[in-house]
This record gives structure tokens, C-alpha cells and sequence, in this order.
């Protein structure tokens, strides 16, 4: 299982939820990670959560890997600077960079329509959610381009360009996070860096757990309050998924796509903690997309292959074909 063994990650947001599930699963394949995050012991984020980079750091080490607990504030240059500054005196280069970095307030309302926000809000989201992921790639590419195949993992909320129905400030991030992963897979193409995007489906998170009502032991039962959840996934099913593509010895082949947790299982033959192999396209087409309930997803699906379809006309008349 030691297929990182030497292997050096940051994951950027490991405190919980993805960030956590991708750390742990690093450790287990044998990496160092250094987990990052503003949440330390007696001086929780502004999230008010329990969980701490330290607790991450600690399971990392338990399941094989070395974890290394950093406090970072990914929005301020400075603190990112010097983190990758200890990164490369202790280690001299950097393998995978993962960012997992949010950024909502407690209470934050993601699905205020764009002429319902304000300035502030919007000023401070992006700081938060999609400046601190370009401030940590930033200072970690001369660190990536000494390793042999660095790898630039960005987790976002969805592997389609369409409108999925979260509302504007949802969907402005989570397709600006997108698009950094393709951006940036073109400009360092010279460089060998594989960055791709990835998403999670339903994801069984601490803070899902605690909104169900449940526990990872009887998690089950939370599908009484929302069918959907039976298809859920814990954060190690797309730790296990990002682990195996770090692995990978063809990697760069990913480079600019946007990927899933549940393409990476079917791909790499990974499973959830329990042994599942949760596939939340499936469970969409099959039980999401036929309900009334979720009929404006669907349509904007559907206008999202006609604007691509469009596209790829134009694209084609770029390169002189018809």
C-alpha cells in the first residue's frame, strides 16, 4: 500500500471534510503530508468546528505516512511564502500539492442570486476560496518543478462546465476553481505538473454527519431525512481516489481534466472505508434526474450539451475544419 513512500503533499484545507479525507488517504499510501489549515488546538478557524490540523496530522502518521501540522491562512501571501519556505528546506521539493481550501462563514448563503449579495461577501469568498488556491499554487511551482512529476490537485464541486443549480456564488467559485486546474495544466505543461480538478459527490463530511444527525457508524440512517444520502461517500473515497492518481506513473495524461471521486474508483479499483465503491453519477441518472423535484438541474444540463455542441463548432472553425 506504500505506493507513496517518499512522496512529499501539502494538502492546503486538511483540518476536515476533503481536505482531511485526501490527507489521510496520502498517509496511508506512505506520504509525508504537511496538513494545513487555520484550525489549531485553542484557536479553532472562524468556522467554530472542532476538528484540528493536528487531529489530521495525527491520523496521517497512524495509517503509515509522517504527518506534519502547519497553521497556514492561505489568503495571506506571507503565511503560504513561509510554508513552502519549510517545505523546501525540510524536504528540497514538493510531489503533490492538494487544495482543498473553502471559505464560507458560518451561516454563509450560497444560494443568494448574483443581484442578492454584496460587494463585501463576494470580496471576501473569493479571497477565501479561489485567491488562497492561486497564492498556494503560486509558491509551491518552484518546489513542484524539482520533483520528477508534480501533481496540483484542485477539489472543487462538479466535472461539468454547466450550471448546477447552487446558485451564483456556488457556482462562481466552484467553476473558478475549475478553471484554474485547466489553466494552469496549459502553462506549466513544460514543466511536466499535472493539475487537474476534482470533485467529490455526496459527501458524508463531519459537518454532514452532524446536520443528518448521525454517525459514521449508523450513517445509514440518515437517508430517512434525505434519500440521496444512501449514495453518500466519506472523504476517504476521494482521498483514496487522489492517492491512486499521485501513484500513477501516467498521470500527466490527466493534466487539465476535471475529475470525480467515483471516475477515480472505477478507474483505479479504489473503495470507500466500508469497501463500497459509491458512483454518484449513477445514483443521479438513475434516482436524481427522472424527479420533477430536480427538473431545473437537469435542464440546465441539457442547455450545457447544447452550448457545448456550439462550441465545439466554433472551436472547429478556429482550426480551419468545418
Amino acid at each position: 500500500m506504500a505506493r507513496l513512500r517518499g512522496r512529499i503533499a501539502v494538502v492546503a484545507g486538511a483540518t476536515r471534510g476533503a481536505g482531511r479525507g485526501i490527507a489521510r488517504a496520502l498517509g496511508e499510501a506512505g506520504a509525508t503530508v504537511y496538513c494545513t489549515g487555520r484550525s489549531v488546538r485553542g484557536n479553532p478557524s472562524p468556522y467554530g468546528r472542532p476538528e484540528t490540523i493536528e487531529e489530521t496530522a495525527t491520523l496521517v502518521s497512524a495509517l503509515g505516512g509522517t504527518g506534519i501540522a502547519v497553521r497556514v491562512d492561505h489568503s495571506k501571501e506571507a503565511e503560504v511564502e513561509a510554508l513552502m519556505a519549510r517545505v523546501g528546506r525540510e524536504q528540497g521539493r514538493l510531489d503533490i500539492l492538494v487544495n482543498s481550501l473553502a471559505g464560507e462563514a458560518p451561516g454563509f448563503d450560497w444560494n443568494k442570486p448574483f443581484f442578492g449579495v454584496t460587494l463585501t461577501a463576494i470580496e471576501a469568498l473569493f479571497r477565501q476560496a479561489v485567491l488562497s488556491h492561486v497564492v498556494t499554487a503560486r509558491f509551491a511551482v518552484p518546489l513542484l518543478r524539482k520533483s520528477r512529476r508534480g501533481l496540483i490537485v484542485e477539489v472543487t464541486d462538479r466535472d461539468t462546465t454547466g450550471y448546477g443549480g447552487m446558485g451564483f456564488l456556488h457556482d462562481l467559485v466552484k467553476a473558478n476553481v475549475m478553471r484554474l486546474a485547466l489553466v494552469m495544466a496549459e502553462e506549466l505543461r513544460k514543466d511536466r505538473i499535472t493539475a487537474v480538478s476534482v470533485t467529490p459527490g455526496f459527501l458524508r463530511s463531519e459537518t454532514m454527519l452532524e446536520q443528518f444527525g448521525v454517525t459514521e457508524e449508523n450513517w445509514r440512517d440518515g437517508a430517512a431525512k434525505d434519500p440521496h444520502f444512501i449514495a453518500s461517500e466519506t472523504p476517504l473515497f476521494l482521498g483514496r481516489g487522489v492517492a491512486a492518481l499521485a501513484a500513477d506513473p501516467k498521470v500527466f495524461g490527466w493534466s487539465g481534466e476535471a475529475t470525480s471521486s467515483w471516475e477515480l474508483g472505477r478507474r483505479y479499483g479504489v473503495t470507500d472505508a466500508d469497501g463500497a465503491r459509491p458512483d454518484w453519477v449513477r445514483h443521479f441518472a438513475t434516482r436524481v434526474a427522472p424527479s420533477p423535484q430536480f427538473r431545473f438541474i437537469t435542464t440546465g444540463f441539457e442547455r450545457g450539451i447544447a452550448r457545448q455542441r456550439r462550441e465545439i463548432q466554433r472551436a472547429k472553425r478556429y482550426l480551419g475544419r468545418r
